[in-house]
Parts: C-alpha cells; sequence; structure tokens
C-alpha cells in the first residue's frame, strides 16, 4: 500500500477509535478495552505512512500543510498513549480524537496540496527534522492540556477538576521544555545558519515567542504564586489557542519567511 492510502486507512480507524471513545462514556468498561484496537491499528498505518512519504520524499514528513497535519495528528495519538496507558478518561480520548479526526480531515481537503515538491534551499537541512518535529511534539502535549482544562472549566464534580487540572500542569511541564527546545532554540540556531541571524522578528517566531510567554506565564504563575484551578486552566487555553494562530494563521493570514510551511 502506498502512503495515502495507509493515511487514509488510519483516518478511518481515528473515527472508528473515536466512536468507540464516545460510547466509553456511556459504558466504560467494553469500550475502552476495544478502543485499543482501532487506535494502535491506526497508529500503526499511520506510522508507517510517515516513513513511507519521508522515504518517497527524501525529506522530512513535515514540510507543508498537509505532512505538518498528518504528523501533528500522529503526535497527538502517541501522546494519549503515553497519558492514558490504562485507558482511564474516556472524555480526554474523545476531545483529543476530536482534534485528530478535524486535522486528519483538514489535510484530506482538495484545498491543501499532498504532491511532493523540491526543498526550497532554506529547507535543505538536518535542522529542519529537530527544529519541526520537536516543536510538533510539544504542541502536542498542549493539546492535551487544553482538552484537559477545557474540562476543567465546565467540570461540576471537585474530584474530575482535580485530575484535568493535575493533568493539564503534567502535559504543559512535558510540552514547555520541548516547545521551547524545539519552537525558539532549534528554530534560532536554524535561522542563523540559513539566513544569517538568530531572530528577526518574522511573525512566525514573533507568535512562537508569545507563545512561549503564555506557557511561560502558566508555570510561573502556577509555581511561584501557586495559581491552580480555573486561572491556570483559562491560561492554557489561551496558550493553545495562540499555538494554533502560530501554526494557521501565520501560513495563511500574515505573510512572512514561514509563509511556506
Amino acid at each position: 500500500m502506498n502512503e495515502p492510502n495507509l493515511f487514509s486507512g488510519a483516518f478511518v480507524l481515528y473515527i472508528i477509535a473515536g466512536v468507540f471513545f464516545v460510547l466509553a462514556l456511556f459504558r466504560r468498561g467494553i469500550w475502552m478495552k476495544a478502543v485499543i484496537f482501532p487506535l494502535g491499528a491506526g497508529f500503526a498505518l499511520h506510522t508507517v505512512a510517515l516513513v513511507l512519504r519521508t522515504v518517497a520524499s527524501g525529506h522530512a514528513p513535515f514540510t507543508n500543510m498537509y505532512e505538518s497535519l498528518s504528523f501533528l495528528s500522529w503526535a497527538v495519538v502517541g501522546v494519549y498513549f503515553v497519558f492514558d496507558r490504562k485507558r482511564a478518561y474516556p472524555k480526554i480520548g474523545s476531545f483529543l480524537m476530536l482534534i485528530v479526526i478535524l486535522l486528519m480531515a483538514l489535510a484530506s481537503s482538495p484545498l491543501i496540496p499532498r504532491g511532493i515538491v523540491p526543498l526550497i534551499p532554506a529547507l535543505q537541512s538536518w535542522w529542519l527534522w529537530l527544529h519541526v518535529s520537536v516543536t510538533l511534539l510539544g504542541e502536542a502535549f498542549f493539546a492535551v492540556a487544553f482538552v484537559s482544562s477545557i474540562l476543567y472549566i465546565f467540570s461540576g464534580k471537585e474530584d474530575k477538576r482535580r485530575l484535568y487540572d493535575k493533568l493539564s500542569y503534567k502535559a504543559i511541564a512535558v510540552g514547555f521544555p520541548l516547545f521551547t527546545l524545539g519552537g525558539l532554540i532549534f528554530g534560532m540556531i536554524w535561522a542563523y545558519k540559513a539566513w544569517g541571524r538568530y531572530w528577526g522578528w518574522d511573525p512566525k517566531e514573533v507568535w512562537s515567542l508569545v507563545t512561549w510567554f503564555i506557557y511561560a506565564l502558566y508555570l510561573h504563575t502556577r509555581v511561584v504564586m501557586g495559581w491552580a484551578g480555573k486561572k491556570s486552566a483559562i491560561v492554557a487555553v489561551i496558550g493553545f489557542l495562540a499555538a494554533l494562530f502560530t501554526y494557521f494563521g501565520v501560513n495563511y493570514i500574515i505573510e512572512g519567511l514561514h509563509s511556506y510551511a
């Protein structure tokens, strides 16, 4: 099978997994046990699809919008496996799968080019692998924090709220250093090698920094000032919205050096 067919197969399996997660909201036992099969099979197909895309293109599988959407959705599923190894949180799984399905649906849109094209000179670097992959992995953890924070805000049960608050903090505690390393440090090194400067106030650089400051604010207010609960949840939601704007807005709304990404 080729990469597009494997991608489509993974997409279908993720949709089935999403349905199982929703059913698990009403009868957790049987459906949370069953969800591992379509979710695991979809993740396996998706992994092979990314490998085949890499082999066919000869470069990293996240150099355009289609590829990065595919990689990000794959990363979100992978992070879910890390955070819910015992499959104990059907609500978190349901909302995360909704994000994954939306990302893959967008990648499947005829408006998103899927063809393999030669890389422009600025992208022909091994720093591409480090910069983009680590950044997107950090954003996958931010997605978990976003879902947990939304559930915290709308949950009426105190025990559930404490759980969601704890999960959100754990996800950001992991995602923040990854985003810092990939989005800022690796990005600045690559910028110096590609353009001869570490920082140029390009729109994506600016919005990456804005996103970084929001999550730094989350950790600072939580660790130093003792914030928790609703205040922290709101900051986490704002941070993910800023990350989404950095990801989509710079590409389609604001012209810049990263508009090709």
